[in-house]
């Protein structure tokens, strides 16, 4: 593939600034510098011309598939198939996945911005009433928890595990530690928990985990995401991935790339591309079966403060074709994240998606947790007797989402919310 028109002058004056020597996919090659544009190059360059062990060939679909190296295979436990059942759980049409893993300080500001005071006992009032959603199970198959929620219990005693099992619901449980700064690279982070990560995966198995996720954080500016930073996030991911495999929960892979910035569309696409490229390069050689694995990708999406928003049938077009390109047909079901999109908006995208024409080898549906919660969160404000309206915010949302992960979400099912 020629080196894009738009994209030759950019490339070019990488070539001529800090040079940094990095291995990819083969002997040791010096590199331009961070510039996204000439990384995602760099890597589909690598990729291409890597015959010793390929990554990927594309299939007559457009879909990106496996290739075969010669790599010995690792030796698979009999549990993936039971992993494969979950994952086909989860993606039940009709049905996506409610993000309720946020880290305390993640909630407690949206409750100070509200005059909520959060503490523990809040908290676990806060997800006991949205997982007593009466006619949630009907949009939700799976909710995924933090540590402190999965070792709580609800009002009867039961665990919050158990009472979301009790519903047809599957717990999941967020296993990262968190981004820290990335040493050598201002501004970029490395999530981080592989320590220990085993002993705790074995434990949230006893609490009733199926499966699991963990969230690499990219961001898009003048000179970022350097390939580092992609590269360690990508093995992280990749690591986690082989740890939950063997603790038989089915692994979620979340590489979010972020909408903060000013990037448009296109630059977007190039960045997400690349990263993509480099997580499933890492699945693969960490003998990750790929059958036994969702993405939580973010859309292709322009920069909050871009200068030229894209529309939604680009963001559609452009992500679409993105994943096409870079996710193999192997992953049984993408679930998109909403990334701090506005509620509706993350539903118009995901309907628009559901709705572009052509072929796609994997299913998709959403793991949206703002885009779900807040409404909730705004009605339900702390108080016992706004329990209920809380409740039919959170449903209300959920149906409309999973209406546009089948395609047939439309605005006419906005004016029955009766909830504000």
């Amino acid at each position: 593939m020629g080196l894009p028109t738009e994209a030759a002058p950019w490339f070019q004056s990488c070539l001529l600034t800090s040079r940094r020597p990095r291995r990819v996919g083969g002997p040791l090659q010096l590199l331009p510098c961070s510039d996204p544009g000439a990384v995602a190059l760099r890597e589909r360059a690598a990729l291409s011309t890597a015959s010793t062990e390929p990554m990927a060939s594309q299939s007559g679909n457009g879909s990106t598939s496996l290739a075969n190296s010669g790599r010995t295979a690792i030796p698979q436990p009999g549990h993936i198939e039971a992993l494969q059942a979950t994952a086909a759980y989860l993606m039940t049409p009709g049905k996506g996945i409610l993000a309720a893993d946020e880290t305390i300080p993640h909630p407690t500001k949206r409750c100070e911005a509200l005059g909520i005071a959060s503490n523990a006992e809040f908290r676990r009032s806060y997800r006991e009433m949205l997982f007593t959603a009466p006619d949630l199970a009907d949009y939700i198959s799976g909710v995924i928890l933090q540590d402190e929620t999965i070792r709580q219990n609800s009002e009867c005693g039961v665990s919050m595990a158990g009472l979301l099992a009790g519903r047809g619901i599957l717990p999941g449980i967020k296993v990262d530690r968190g981004a820290k700064p990335l040493a050598g690279y201002p501004g970029e982070t490395v999530t981080e928990g592989l320590d220990g990560l085993r002993e705790r995966l074995a434990e949230y198995v006893k609490f009733g985990a199926k499966f699991a996720k963990w969230r690499a954080v990219i961001r898009i500016g003048d000179a970022t995401p350097t390939l580092a930073c992609i590269s360690a996030n990508a093995h992280a991911l990749a690591r986690y991935a082989a740890l939950c495999q063997e603790q038989a929960l089915l692994p979620i892979v979340e590489p979010e790339v972020l909408m903060e910035g000013a990037h448009d569309i296109g630059h977007c696409e190039m960045v997400t591309g690349a990263v993509l490229e480099a997580v499933f390069r890492a699945l693969y050689e960490q003998g990750v079966t790929l059958e036994a694995v969702l993405l939580k990708p973010s859309m292709v999406i322009a920069g909050q403060d871009c200068a030229k928003p894209a529309s939604v049938k680009q963001v559609a077009a452009a992500t679409l074709r993105t994943l096409r390109r870079h996710v193999p047909a192997a992953v049984p079901g993408i679930v998109f994240l909403s990334g701090g999109q506005d509620e509706r908006l993350a539903t118009t995208h995901l309907n628009a998606i559901s709705n572009l024409a052509g072929s796609r080898p994997w299913s998709i549906s959403f793991s949206y947790g703002r885009a779900l919660q807040d409404p909730a969160l705004n009605a339900w404000r702390g108080r016992s007797e706004n329990r209920t309206v809380g409740r039919e915010a959170l449903s209300f949302r959920a149906r409309c989402n999973a209406a546009a992960s089948l395609g047939t979400y439309n605005d006419t099912m906005e004016a029955t919310a009766h909830f504000d």
